[in-house]
């Protein structure tokens, strides 16, 4: 990983958490009510930026890339398809960060001369990962 792919990776997930609340919240009150076209849009463009950032090696499903905006899901069908993703974004975070002296970061490659380790890792500070699920 370098300093860009950490950018994009607390962007993507951090957008990923925040529609992931909010059809949450939706789908505890309504879980078989359709989403509406206008969010749909906006899931389908992360869930592309996602996969793409993924790749085969952290995607949670090989056959599955978005979803068909002619057969809207379910709120609840999106919630599970969201949880997934962050899910492995989790697992692509636990692969590459270390915890130094009582604190999570990332081991990047770079050519800053703070925070490197004794491999000659970049180190930038992240939060512990989340638990990730069996």
């Amino acid at each position: 990983m370098n300093r860009a792919s950490v950018d994009t990776f607390e962007k993507i997930s951090g957008q990923l958490l925040s529609i992931y609340e909010e059809i949450s919240l939706l789908s505890k009150k309504n879980p078989n009510d359709a989403v509406n076209k206008f969010k749909l849009k906006f899931v389908n463009k992360l869930l592309s930026q996602s996969n793409d950032y993924l790749d085969k090696m952290y995607k949670p499903f090989d056959d599955f890339d978005n979803f068909d905006e002619d057969d809207i899901p379910q709120n609840s069908d999106v919630v599970f398809i969201l949880s997934q993703y962050l899910q492995c974004f989790e697992k692509l975070r636990s692969d590459n960060v270390v915890i130094k002296h009582g604190a999570w970061f990332w081991r990047v490659i770079g050519e800053e001369t703070d925070n490197v380790d004794e491999d000659g890792m970049v180190l930038i500070r992240t939060v512990k990962p989340k638990k990730l699920k069996d």
